[in-house]
């Protein structure tokens, strides 16, 4: 069983998003959803539906604040991405960047929902530290909104004795 903190629980808490989003509506035979850096993403992507919900790695670091209370915070982004056949329709462009700035809005307020779930992998999110940049690929033609965000949770320290050999000394 996977830990509700793992990377692979929070793969799976935003492909559900992005599964039940009634604007997304991810399945298998209809992928919304996936799984690339942001990199990949400003380079072009091809084959995709839209709107899609694209998860990013994180990147994560501790805090011990000299104490015990050690805390281990995770940064990652997601995007919304869309497509507009024509990169001069600015209204066309305007009206994708409201419409994903609701879905976003509707996702951060399901994640917020969820917090109060235990087991949850955003359990830990921390709202204060979210933001958000509105996106554009020339490339592709590709326009949306990244969001950026940080979960916190406590790292256990102790060590663990049956995942260590004993000394040979």
């Amino acid at each position: 069983m996977q830990k509700s903190s793992s990377f692979s629980a929070l793969v799976d808490y935003f492909k559900d998003i992005a599964t039940q989003h009634i604007a997304i509506q991810h399945t298998d035979a209809k992928k919304h959803f996936f799984r690339f850096e942001l990199d990949e993403v400003l380079s072009g992507l091809n084959g995709i539906n839209y709107p899609a919900l694209i998860l990013e790695g994180y990147k994560f670091d501790f805090t011990d604040n000299k104490s015990d209370n050690i805390q281990k915070k995770r940064q990652g982004a997601f995007i919304l991405l869309d497509h507009v056949g024509d990169a001069g329709d600015y209204t066309k462009i305007h009206e994708v960047w409201d419409a994903l700035e609701e879905i976003g809005d509707d996702i951060l307020a399901k994640i917020k929902a969820d917090k109060m779930k235990s087991g949850n992998p955003v359990m830990n999110f921390e709202f204060s530290e979210v933001n958000a940049n509105l996106i554009a690929t020339e490339m592709g033609m590709h326009y949306g909104i990244r969001f950026l965000f940080s979960i916190d949770s406590k790292f256990n320290a102790a060590v663990n004795p049956d995942k260590w050999l004993s000394p040979t000394v």
